[in-house]
C-alpha cells in the first residue's frame, strides 16, 4: 500500500467560490482521494483558504470588518460549504496560520542564505487617488504581448503571459479605476528565479507523465525565460518580513507576497493537521524523515500552473533542503457559464452555496465530474445538468437500485434468496463487468475524470441490460430458483455499484450500501466480477431506499435559467 499526499489549489478567501472552482481542483482531488482510500492506501487530502493580499483587505473593508475577523468568518463559511459537497479534506487550513508564517519566514531565510534572494530598489505603481502602492493584480491595462484588455499586472488571462505592472499599456487602478498613477521607488526582496532556471527545467524534464496541459504551460514559461520576481509587497495584512526571526530593517510596513506564502501553505496546512491530531507531518514532506516514498499529487486550474511549476519549485529547489516535490500535477481548463465567466457582481452562474440550496450535492458532483474541463474549456448548461441527473442518476442508477430491491421486498420478503446456478447470461455479465471494472480503475488511476465517469455509467448500464434480459418478474412464474439467482445477482450488482460510485456520489453510495447491509465507506472492488458478485449471500435482509434522485422538471430548468443568467 502506498502513501499518497493530495492537495488542491487553495480557494481565495474573498467570498463563496463558484462551480468552476469546485470543478477545476477541489472536486477532482476529492474523487481521487476517495478512490485511493477505497483501495486501502494511506491518503491525506490537504487544502486551505488563501487569505493574504489586497483582495482580502478590500473585501474586509467592504464588509466593515477588520481583515482578521473577515478571514476567520469566510474560512468557516468555505469549510462548511465544502463539507456540504462531501469534500473529504483531512485538513482545511488557513494560510494565515502560525505554522505557515513560520515556514514562509524560514524559506525566505534559507533562500537568502543560499544567494537566491536580494534586496532591490523597485519602481512600483502608486495610485495617487487610492493613496497606496498597487499590488500586481490591482493594476490593469492592455497586455503588451497580445493586446488583451483588461490584463492584470501579474498575468494576462488571455495569453497566459506573466507580466509586471509597469509593462501594461494604459494602466489604471482596479480598485478605483483611476488612471492617476505614478511610478515610485520602494525597497523589496526578489527571488532570483533566473539563477534556478536550469534546475527547474531539469526537474520539469523528469515529469513526462504529467498531463499535456501542465507540461505545456511549464515549458511555455521556461522557454520565454524566467524573471526574478518580487516576493514582498507594501501591505499590512500578510506574513511579516523578517530576517533570522527579527523584523527586517526597512521592511516593517511590508509583508511577503501572497504568491510566495500561499503554496508554502500546503506544508503549513499539513503541520496544522499534525498539530491538531498528533500526526507526524515531516514523514509527508521531508525526504530525510520518510517522505521519499510518498506520491504527491496536485490538482489545480490552468491559471495556477505557472506558479506551481516555476515559482514554488524555485522556492523548494533554492532552499537546498530535502523537501518533497510534486510527482503529478493534474491541471484543468476553465468551466464557464454559457461561454462567459462566472460573475458575482452580474449574478451570472451558480455559486457553491446556492448550488446546495437548489439540488443535492451528488447531482452537482456527478455533472461536474462527467463534464469536467480536462481537454478544453467547457460551458455549464442547465440542459446538460438536467440530462446528467435525469438520464444518468435517476434513470440508469436510481431506477436499477429501486426496481431490484422493490422486487426482492415484494416477492422474497426483503431477504436475499437462495437457489439457482449461474448460466450463460451470468457468465457473459461476469466477463463484461470484469472488463468494465478494469477500465474504470485504470481511468481513475490515470486521473481521467470524464472517462472514469463514463466507465462508471457503462457499468450501471450493464446492470440494467442484465436485469431486462434476465427478467426475474417473468422467471419467477415458471422457475423460482432461476428468479432467485437473478435477484441475488441483481442485489450484488447494487452493492457493486455503490462501491464504484462512492468516489463520485458519496451520499447516494452511503444510502445504497446501507440498503443492502454493506459497510461504508466501501472498499474498492477487484476486477474479478464473479467474486465481487458473491459478496452478498442468501439470507441477508435488504430494503429499497428512499428515492435516490428526483428528476428535474422543465419548469425548474426554465426558472433557474432566468434566475442565474446574469445582467
Amino acid at each position: 500500500m502506498a502513501r499518497i499526499l493530495i492537495t488542491s489549489a487553495l480557494p481565495y478567501i474573498n467570498g463563496v467560490k463558484h462551480l468552476g472552482n469546485l470543478a477545476g481542483s477541489m472536486l477532482p482531488a476529492d474523487v481521487y482521494a476517495r478512490f485511493k482510500r477505497a483501495q486501502g492506501h494511506e491518503v491525506i487530502y490537504i487544502c486551505a483558504t488563501d487569505e493574504h493580499g489586497t483582495p482580502a483587505e478590500l473585501a474586509a473593508a467592504q464588509a466593515h470588518q477588520d481583515v482578521f475577523t473577515y478571514c476567520e468568518e469566510q474560512h468557516a463559511i468555505q469549510h462548511r460549504i465544502g463539507r456540504g459537497f462531501g469534500l473529504s479534506w483531512d485538513w482545511f487550513g488557513r494560510s494565515s496560520s502560525p505554522q505557515n508564517r513560520a515556514l514562509t519566514q524560514h524559506f525566505a531565510d534559507v533562500l537568502e542564505d543560499n544567494g537566491y534572494i536580494e534586496e532591490r530598489t523597485d519602481r512600483m505603481i502608486y495610485s495617487v487617488h487610492d493613496k497606496r502602492f498597487l499590488p500586481d493584480r490591482y493594476v490593469e491595462g492592455t497586455c503588451p504581448i497580445c493586446g488583451y484588455r483588461p490584463a492584470r499586472g501579474d498575468q494576462c488571462d488571455n495569453c497566459g503571459s506573466l507580466l509586471d505592472p509597469v509593462d501594461l499599456i494604459e494602466p489604471y487602478s482596479a480598485i478605483s479605476g483611476s488612471a492617476e498613477l505614478e511610478i515610485r521607488e520602494t525597497r523589496h526582496l526578489y527571488l532570483l528565479q533566473t539563477k534556478l532556471a536550469d534546475e527547474i527545467r531539469a526537474w520539469v524534464d523528469t515529469k513526462g507523465e504529467w498531463p499535456q496541459l501542465a507540461r505545456s504551460i511549464a515549458y511555455k514559461h521556461l522557454d520565454e525565460g524566467l524573471i526574478d520576481r518580487g516576493i514582498t509587497r507594501d501591505l499590512a495584512w500578510g506574513v511579516p518580513v523578517t530576517r533570522g526571526g527579527q523584523p527586517r530593517p526597512g521592511f516593517e510596513d511590508k509583508v511577503f507576497y501572497v504568491w510566495f506564502d500561499a503554496p508554502i501553505e500546503y506544508i503549513g496546512a499539513t503541520r496544522e493537521w499534525a498539530d491538531a491530531t498528533g500526526a507526524d507531518w515531516e514523514r509527508w514532506w521531508r525526504l530525510d524523515k520518510g517522505a521519499n516514498d510518498v506520491r504527491y499529487v496536485e490538482f489545480m486550474g490552468k491559471d495556477n500552473v505557472a506558479f506551481h511549476t516555476v515559482s514554488f519549485p524555485a522556492t523548494i529547489i533554492g532552499s537546498g533542503e530535502p523537501w518533497k516535490m510534486v510527482d503529478t500535477l493534474k491541471a484543468f481548463n476553465w468551466l464557464n457559464w454559457y461561454g462567459e465567466k462566472f460573475s458575482t457582481s452580474h449574478k451570472r452562474g451558480v455559486f457553491m452555496d446556492t448550488a446546495l440550496e437548489i439540488q443535492p450535492p451528488d447531482c452537482w458532483r456527478w455533472y461536474l465530474t462527467a463534464n469536467c474541463p480536462e481537454g478544453s474549456d467547457t460551458s455549464f448548461t442547465w440542459e446538460q445538468f438536467q440530462a446528467a441527473v435525469n438520464r444518468d442518476l435517476a434513470d440508469v442508477l436510481g431506477n436499477f437500485v429501486n426496481r431490484i430491491l422493490k422486487f426482492c421486498e415484494t416477492r422474497f420478503e426483503g431477504v436475499v434468496p437462495a437457489g439457482g446456478e449461474p448460466g450463460p447470461l451470468e457468465h457473459k455479465l461476469h466477463s463484461d463487468l470484469s472488463a468494465g471494472l478494469s477500465e474504470l480503475t485504470g481511468q481513475l488511476e490515470a486521473m481521467e475524470l470524464r472517462k472514469s465517469a463514463q466507465a462508471a455509467r457503462a457499468l450501471w448500464v450493464l446492470g440494467n441490460e442484465y436485469l431486462t434480459e434476465a427478467a426475474p418478474w417473468t422467471a419467477i412464474k415458471s422457475d423460482p430458483a432461476r428468479a432467485a439467482l437473478i435477484v441475488r445477482t441483481g442485489i450484488n450488482l447494487v452493492g457493486l455499484f455503490a462501491r464504484i460510485s462512492a468516489p463520485f456520489i458519496p451520499f447516494a453510495a452511503e444510502k445504497i450500501v446501507e440498503a443492502v447491509g454493506e459497510a461504508y465507506p466501501p472498499a474498492w472492488p477487484s476486477a474479478d466480477a464473479a467474486a465481487e458478485l458473491g459478496r452478498i449471500e442468501a439470507g441477508r435482509p435488504v430494503r429499497a431506499p428512499e428515492v435516490l434522485f428526483r428528476k428535474l422538471e422543465d419548469a425548474q430548468i426554465e426558472a433557474w435559467t432566468a434566475e442565474f443568467a446574469g445582467g
